[in-house]
């Protein structure tokens, strides 16, 4: 398999990006709930070759609003990810896919379903990250690899890494969790919450039948809004916004007079042109609906693991804090997993795992040569 080119037209919905279509009736997928879903498409993104042996498969794996288009220009992770970089593509074949339930070429509530010839809406089942991480090991059998080199992805992308840890662990030769938790706490699904009921308090959700109509956009760009102050931390939005007032600031009315308030205005109307409000409710609901001890005991509940795991956290990160993925270790180590844990110093709260890619590239670069080494290597 060739690399794909780094274009500025490789983006979802471009030619670059390719679609994997299977599930189809009768032998739909099986969802956790125990609802049928087909047929299921998937939209995705490799770069880098596949080599002889294909062993040398890295699987990225992308958090809420995030897509297949991982590298390249305007890639979300072009930083990490590319010819030399932390996950370096002229070494390994990348693979990253759009998630089922969200709405960047994968099925989701704005696809066609083929039975009404209308938008799925609310008619599509509630999603797993169980279920993504089925599809996703669909996927890389399609591609013809039978074992994955890791699994690497970051706060949602984390989740779904722990997954194929517990689901699918002769399946993959190590993983980095980052950024991420084993379950969400009543904090976390407090936020999710309160961004769900804002896009479904507009007027235009219409009972998430909208498609023909105008979007939730207002809705939207507030769960957005508040999700943002989430990523972020107070030092960062300190150091990026102090009290600072805008130029064009109305004093004594309800306009954006402070320019973090016009930042968050200006992340939730853009927002709402790249993303599906449906999908917005669909995937915060997976990412609450997580927990991966699921009744184990911590030390139970990746007992057999065989890959090496890499635990990154951030110590501003206040909505996915370090002791989460302290927990994570913790559960490695009672199993007897080959873990390591970092916590880097940084000031962009849950958004450094975006961020700060050059602290991130060595250690990353480090760990999947050491679990090359640790697993025979590939040429």
């Amino acid at each position: 398999m060739e690399a794909q080119k780094f274009t500025n037209d490789n983006k979802p919905g471009n030619s670059d990006t390719q679609t994997f279509t299977f599930a189809y009736p009768p032998a739909e997928l099986i969802l956790e709930s125990g609802e049928k879903l087909g047929p299921i498409t998937l939209a995705y993104e490799t770069y880098g070759k596949l080599n002889e042996q294909k062993s040398n498969a890295i699987l990225i794996l992308h958090a809420l609003s995030g897509d297949a288009h991982a590298a390249g220009p305007d890639g979300w992770w072009e930083n990490l990810i590319g010819p030399g970089k932390g996950i370096d593509t002229d070494r390994y074949f990348v693979v990253c896919s759009n998630v089922i339930g969200g709405c960047k070429g994968s099925t989701g509530p704005s696809s066609i379903d083929p039975r009404t010839g209308k938008p799925y809406g609310l008619s599509l089942p509630l999603i797993s990250i169980r279920d993504i991480v089925e599809t996703q090991k669909q996927l890389i059998e399609h591609l013809g690899i039978q074992k994955l080199l890791a699994v690497v992805g970051g706060s949602m992308g984390g989740m779904q890494v722990l997954q194929w840890m517990v689901s699918y662990p002769d399946k993959i030769r190590s993983a980095i969790p980052i950024a991420t938790t084993l379950k969400h706490t009543p904090q976390q699904i407090a936020f999710n919450e309160v961004g769900r009921q804002a896009v479904m308090s507009d007027p235009d959700w219409r009972n998430g039948d909208y498609y023909a109509h105008a979007p939730p956009a207002k809705g939207l760009a507030v769960a957005r809004m508040i999700g943002h102050i989430t990523y972020m931390s107070d030092t960062s939005m300190t150091e990026k916004f102090g009290r600072k007032t805008r130029a064009d600031k109305e004093p004594f009315k309800f306009s954006a007079d402070y320019e973090v308030e016009g930042y968050l205005r200006y992340r939730g109307d853009n927002f709402v042109k790249r993303f599906d409000a449906n999908s917005y409710l669909y995937l915060t609901k997976a990412i609450d609906n997580f927990n991966i001890l699921n009744g184990y005991a911590l030390g139970n509940v990746v007992r057999g693991l065989k890959a090496k795991v890499l635990v990154l956290a951030f110590k501003s990160d206040w909505l996915y804090p370090a002791y989460q993925s302290q927990e994570i270790v913790k559960a490695c180590k009672l199993a007897g997993v080959d873990a390591s844990y970092c916590e880097i110093t940084s000031t962009y709260g849950h958004d450094s795992f975006l961020l700060e890619t050059e602290q991130e590239t060595p250690l990353i670069r480090d760990f999947l040569k050491s679990a090359e080494n640790g697993n025979g290597n590939h040429t």
